[in-house]
């Protein structure tokens, strides 16, 4: 007389279920194990186990999960089911990437003209003195590497920082002038030879360009299948 054979560890099958539920919805969410660990307050090693099949989550998290993702607790019980994805409306989605992109150029160029703002305030408190200041207009000429500073740091935040070399540039070719209209207005020095500090400057800025152009079509190559 021949049976058939019983599964003697149930839990086992209720762990791979609800750990393959979890993946496949976090997957249709496009959250990693770290997005999904910060909703839950857990870290990502105890979502990783999830996954694994080597721990449960307890019932209240079960149904904190089903929460975030829209389903029920016996949807993540359950093996058999259509796993419905929630795609957003692709115009959606680039009209809201565009809208961002507006916003933070719109910041960017905030904070430029704030530079500027603040150069201006300084140059008429400095033109109301009544002290024989020479050269006071310097500050205008000052607020153009600062605001290179402030590109350089919202454009790595935000943008292609492909373009930093450029704003790095424009940052060092300004100090320099800054610095040799300094010394001709206060000293009536021509230091002519500062700009010759511009010539190796450039070629590491491009050496250094080229190089990282370099490292991303490896890291490219390597990544296509």
């Amino acid at each position: 007389m021949s049976t058939e054979p019983i599964n003697q560890n149930p839990t086992e099958s209720i762990k791979t279920i609800i750990a393959s539920n979890i993946i496949e919805l976090r997957r249709a969410h496009n959250m990693t194990q770290l997005d999904l660990a910060e909703k839950l307050n857990y870290t990502d090693k105890a979502i990783s186990k999830w996954e694994r099949g080597e721990s449960l989550p307890d019932i209240t998290v079960l149904k904190t999960i089903a929460d975030i993702f829209g389903v029920t607790v016996d949807y993540l019980l359950q093996s058999s089911h259509e796993v419905v994805e929630e795609k957003a409306d692709p115009r959606e989605e680039e009209l809201s990437r565009a809208r961002a992109k507006r916003a933070r150029g719109f910041i960017t160029g905030m904070s430029v003209l704030l530079v500027w703002l603040a150069a201006t305030v300084l140059f008429i408190i400095l033109d109301m003195i009544p002290l024989d200041i020479y050269g006071h207009w310097l500050v205008f000429l000052s607020a153009i590497p600062v605001s290179c500073i402030v590109w350089l740091v919202l454009n790595s935040i935000w943008f292609d920082r492909r373009r930093n070399y450029l704003i790095i540039s424009l940052l060092m070719w300004s100090a320099l002038a800054l610095s040799y209209l300094i010394v001709l207005c206060y000293a009536q020095y021509h230091i002519w030879q500062v700009f010759l500090m511009g010539i190796p400057g450039q070629a590491i800025i491009i050496m250094w360009s080229n190089i990282n152009r370099g490292k991303n079509k490896i890291k490219n190559a390597i990544s296509k299948p």
